[in-house]
């Protein structure tokens, strides 16, 4: 019998986030159940480009933080 399986599921499935079992359970629904391997193709490609889609400062902009923070002398209260 094949578990009916979620999108939460899949979400999980995506990040690593289920068991052994349950991963394995996943991927042979999947085999079977046309829609569940759409959804988690869809949900995939959404997770690449979230992923994708983040962003880091440069080098430039860190230095220029920590700069302009050392430029400031700090009195402790007494």
């Amino acid at each position: 019998m094949i578990k009916t399986f979620t999108q939460d599921d899949l979400v999980r499935y995506i990040y690593n986030e289920t068991s052994t079992e349950e991963r394995s359970e996943i991927e042979i629904a999947m085999l079977f159940d046309e829609e569940l391997a759409n959804t988690y193709a869809e949900l995939s490609t959404v997770v690449g480009d979230l992923d994708g889609a983040l962003k880091s400062p440069t080098k430039t902009t860190i230095d220029s933080i920590i700069s302009y923070s050392k430029s400031y002398h700090l009195h402790s209260v007494d």
